[in-house]
Order: structure tokens, then sequence, then C-alpha cells
């Protein structure tokens, strides 16, 4: 193994465990990476079946029309740097296409916009914390 795959499995490896993934891909010129972490014993709940006449909610799933998502795993910025205001706040109007964070994913920030307009309703993440993918990151009026 190649000395700088060894230093760029370590550097995946710390991104796994400082972002809470269970595992990572990389590839470049033809190499493959892929780094996998511990899988923990979790507790499993246990889950009681619904009388048919409680599943109104089953069968329709949450309109979620109002939620702007992260489209990538990652770890959220809400300003351009630390002492910067956040791209957007509650009451702010946004529209499609118009950046409202950050989500640094392998040392690169990459900027997200808007996939639908409408007014900030709501923050539901805080900057500097782990996204997955299609998080809610605000919600909409």
């Amino acid at each position: 193994m190649k000395a700088e795959h060894k230093e760029l499995i370590k550097e995946l490896s710390a991104l796994l465990k400082e972002n809470n993934l269970h595992e990572i891909e990389y590839q470049e010129n033809g190499v493959l990476l892929k780094v996998v972490g511990q899988v923990q014993a979790q507790a499993v709940p246990v889950v009681q079946p619904v009388a048919q006449s409680q599943q109104i909610s089953a069968d329709k799933p949450k309109e979620e029309k109002n939620i702007l998502t992260s489209p990538m795993v990652g770890v959220v910025y809400l300003s351009p740097s630390p002492d910067a205001p956040a791209y957007v706040k509650v009451g702010d109007t946004v529209s499609v296409g118009q950046t409202i964070c950050l989500v640094e994913a392998m040392k690169t920030f990459n900027p997200i916009t808007a996939q639908k307009a409408g007014k900030i309703k709501a923050v539901l993440i805080d900057s500097g914390v782990p996204v997955e993918y299609n998080q809610p990151l605000f919600e909409l009026e």
C-alpha cells in the first residue's frame, strides 16, 4: 500500500469518527478507498401492532413540502465564516437557487441552495453539526 493511501485512510477514518458516520468512500485516479467504522450493537425498540382504526397517519406520508433539506452528508455551517452573519434567518424570504448554508464534505465547502421559495419559519439545525442526506435544515411558511 502506498504511503499516500495510508495517510488518506487516516484522514477518512478521522472524518468518519468526527462526523459520526458509518462509512466513507473516496475515489480518485481509478483508486477507490472505502473506510467502514465499527458497528455498535443498539437496542431495538419493540413496536406493538396498531389496530386498523388507529392507522390514520400511517397510510399518508407526512407532507414536507415546506422543508428545505440537505442534499449531502457533512457538517453544516449557517454562515460563510464564524464572524459573518447567517446566510438566512427566521423571517427572511428566500428564492429558488439562493444560498442558504454551507455543507463541508471531504474538506470542501459546498454551498447549499434553496430547493423552493418561501419565508423562513424555523432554522432546524445548529451551525457546526453533522447532517445526513435529506435531513431537514429549514422550515418555510
